[in-house]
């Protein structure tokens, strides 16, 4: 099989596997106890911190592990939005293209009386800190900009916007979850206040995350229960899955330039040959992109008829969204940046990673012009697009 989806989650890598074993085992002391089997798994948990603020250019004390992105982003805009909206400040600033954890969360907030700017991005998914700063009111709580699409992979001005957000006192939160592992992250150069980040996304396992807050901000805790993490969020804390996170996230930034040119080039040599069928289209970005994300329309076919056919052939994609994969609706990314419902409707995402090889995008080459002849050859609308030339 070739796997070509490591947007919608990643391989544990052996690394990973290897540090998390241990506390899975005889390692399994609660790290709240004061015991030497509790401690070292509080030093655990601090060490795997200490990797994760490292890694993003932050104190450990700025980082609080959570279960995932989506917890994540939860917490950082409805813990701003509803702290801020004491002092009078209840509007949102954010985008018209966001995963659904932020997308959703705000529209949540919108039924608690906030009100939400959702900002056009351009053709490409790009947004600026001048849009960003125009929108900015006397009572805007929060701006959160994804830092790089989980579609088309667009990778957004993140410190021209935190410095706008800064410079007019306004808190600047980004959903990092496709970005960290594939570009450079210095939260404070960049003006970042929050970020949420997910181990899944960088070959550690499911159901763990964190989110960084700036020294200074104090969110409302998220669960109510204990003292953990620092009284921030209760919970017995996840050491295993704390530890894979560390070693996970140290791991991808430590040979950082050379594995993401290993995976560039294969989104390059795929999206050179793709761009070579009639009627196909790159969505997003090709400066600004992420290094493994290859996002195409093909016009006249169903982009889940693709998806089937290349299963078949033993490829694993996504049409988009792992989290909206059972929606029959077309992407609400792909109608942002202005594409039709019958382009969006044949959109395909193939998403590289560490454990790919130049053989697999080679074999994906070779197999997708030959899926698309079949299915455009079986297609009333294909037939009806090219009587019309």
């Amino acid at each position: 099989m070739v796997y070509a989806d490591n947007a919608a989650t990643t391989r544990v890598s052996e690394k990973v596997l290897e540090a998390m074993l241990p506390y899975l085992g005889e390692g399994y002391g609660n790290p709240s106890s004061i015991y030497q089997l509790g401690a070292s798994s509080r030093m655990a948990v601090e060490n795997a911190r200490e990797q994760v603020a490292k890694a993003l250019g932050a104190a450990s004390a700025e980082v609080t592990f959570t279960s995932c992105g989506t917890e994540s982003d939860n917490w950082a805009i409805k813990g701003a939005a509803r702290q801020l909206a004491r002092k009078g400040k209840k509007h949102i600033i954010t985008t018209n293209f966001e995963h659904h954890a932020v997308l959703h969360t705000c529209q949540h907030l919108e039924k608690e009386g906030f009100e939400v700017t959702y900002l056009p991005v351009d053709s490409e998914g790009l947004v600026t800190g001048d849009l960003v700063g125009d929108a900015i009111r006397d009572d805007t709580a929060i701006v959160s900009i994804m830092y790089a699409n989980n579609e088309i992979g667009t990778i957004q001005p993140i410190g021209e916007i935190g410095a706008v957000c800064r410079e007019r006192g306004v808190l600047f939160h980004t959903d990092a979850v496709q970005a960290v592992g594939a570009v450079p992250i210095d939260v404070a150069g960049q003006c970042i206040d929050l970020l949420s980040l997910s181990g899944h996304k960088i070959y550690a396992p499911k159901g763990v995350g964190a989110l960084y807050m700036r020294k200074g901000i104090r969110l409302d805790t998220f669960m109510d229960g204990g003292g953990q993490e620092r009284g921030r969020r209760a919970g017995t804390e996840n050491v295993a899955s704390i530890v894979a996170l560390g070693t996970a996230i140290e791991d991808v930034y430590l040979d950082f330039h050379k594995r993401t040119a290993h995976i560039r080039q294969l989104r390059d040599t795929v999206i050179s040959h793709a761009l070579r069928m009639p009627r196909v289209r790159l969505n997003g970005s090709l400066e600004h992109r992420l290094c493994g994300n290859v996002n195409i329309s093909i016009e006249g076919i169903e982009g889940e008829s693709i998806l089937l056919m290349l299963d078949n052939a033993g490829i694993a994609a996504s049409s988009g969204s792992a989290c909206t994969s059972g929606s029959l609706d077309p992407s609400h990314v792909l109608l942002a940046i202005g594409l039709e419902h019958e382009v969006a409707h044949g959109s395909l995402r193939l998403s590289f990673g560490s454990f790919n090889t130049q053989q697999d995008a080679e074999y994906i080459c070779q197999q997708l012009p030959v899926i698309v002849e079949r299915l455009r050859s079986m297609s009333p609308l294909w037939d009806r697009m090219q009587k019309q030339q």
